[in-house]
């Protein structure tokens, strides 16, 4: 039994955990892993994949019972998270990002909200978070998409850029500035947009180096009207929700990543026990071994770390944003080390399509880019220890 066998069993799942990671591994073994190279190649939404997740229902995961979900621990989501982000990088934050877009919510809107827009997602709708846009990336207080009141209507005018699941989603919820409201930051606030809105509109899918089968999208709001009833919270209070929703998806970024950076392990160990030089196996090499160890390390190390933020999150902690922070940058960082040694021990083989290492190091790259870029990150770990 290797480390991460033994990481897998002191887990401690109990039996309906269990039994939701084996339906998980299962489908992402004989469903999504198969179908993975082909997405990458045509970019095309892999609905085969999605609608093999929806009929285990793992939307429910995240979403209150009694708005059709079967909630469980955080740990347990980004375990999901992991095991199909490993099989298809972008099916993985297909998924993830249902949660991102609606966990704020769950977490900050009115019941009534909630009973109103969580079903479709309980029952497989898409979500969407709506922060970045073409002028205001890490800093989120540049944005300029205004929500002005008329009547129980709220006018959405703006453009939205990098969005995930943007042409899909069921549910968008979309940041931007209160136009009575003075101020960068007092003025930000949050609605949920709904698919088919008048004066919404796709208006363009990015082609990327990576995350080729998910979803890219530039958004437009020109006049288009959402009910007043949609706006979370009240006007001026979306920086507060903005901060919450990537504390709480800054983890599930990181199970992300740490799915790729599983794959790329695996491949790495399955390659040098199979390539022989010299009529040896090259794992059996000592500088092999030397760098095998040490990514195994850094591996285990951050699944240990994302696993330690996870408990914060289902004891009830109020602030892990400097947990948050430092699991997505270092589970990034590992994805992208550990991609691209994937290549390298895979030599010239690593460099072509034929071996999933070379689309493994494609999909890493992003991962330390979006939710917060690693050097916004590192800022903000390292301010932490400012004395105040």
């Amino acid at each position: 039994m290797n480390i991460f066998d033994k990481l897998y069993e002191s887990a401690g799942w109990n039996e309906e955990e269990r039994l939701v990671l084996d339906q998980v591994q299962r489908v992402a073994d004989q469903v999504i892993a198969p179908h993975a190279e082909e997405a990458d190649t045509t970019g095309e939404f892999p609905w085969v994949n999605v609608n093999a997740l929806n009929k285990l229902g793992l939307n429910m995961l995240f979403i209150p019972e009694r708005f059709g979900g079967a909630p469980m621990r955080v740990r347990l989501y980004l375990e999901v998270v992991k095991i199909i982000s490993e099989a298809c990088a972008s099916t993985g934050i297909i998924y993830a990002t249902n949660y991102h877009g609606m966990k704020p919510l769950i977490e900050y809107g009115s019941e009534a909200q909630q009973a109103r827009l969580l079903p479709a997602i309980a029952e497989g709708g898409l979500g969407a978070l709506a922060i970045t846009e073409p002028t205001a990336g890490s800093d989120a207080t540049g944005m300029m998409t205004r929500f002005t009141l008329d009547g129980d209507e709220i006018i959405v005018d703006g453009t939205k850029t990098f969005i995930t699941n943007g042409d899909v989603a069921d549910r968008i919820l979309l940041f931007g500035k209160w136009s009575d409201i003075e101020g960068p930051k007092e003025a930000i606030s949050a609605l949920i947009l709904e698919k088919g809105t008048p004066g919404f509109d796709v208006v363009g899918k990015e082609r990327k180096m990576g995350h080729r089968a998910s979803s890219t999208c530039m958004l437009s709001f020109s006049g288009a009207r959402v009910s007043r009833a949609n706006l979370i919270g009240e006007p001026g209070e979306g920086l507060h929700i903005l901060l919450g929703s990537l504390n709480k998806s800054r983890p599930s970024v990181a199970a992300h990543a740490l799915g790729i950076a599983r794959a790329a392990f695996k491949d790495i160990l399955h390659y040098t026990n199979e390539r022989q030089q010299s009529r040896r196996k090259i794992i059996e090499f000592q500088g092999i071994q030397f760098g095998i160890a040490d990514l195994a390390s850094e591996l285990a190390l951050t699944e240990t770390w994302l696993d330690h933020v996870a408990r914060m999150i289902d004891t009830g902690a109020e602030d892990y944003s400097t947990e948050a922070s430092i699991a997505k940058m270092r589970a990034s960082d590992l994805a992208m080390k550990m991609t691209t040694e994937a290549v390298q021990y895979h030599g010239g083989y690593g460099y072509c399509a034929d071996y999933r290492a070379e689309r493994l190091m494609r999909d890493a790259k992003i991962t330390q880019i979006w939710e917060g870029t690693n050097q916004v990150h590192r800022q903000l770990i390292g301010r932490s220890f400012v004395n105040k």
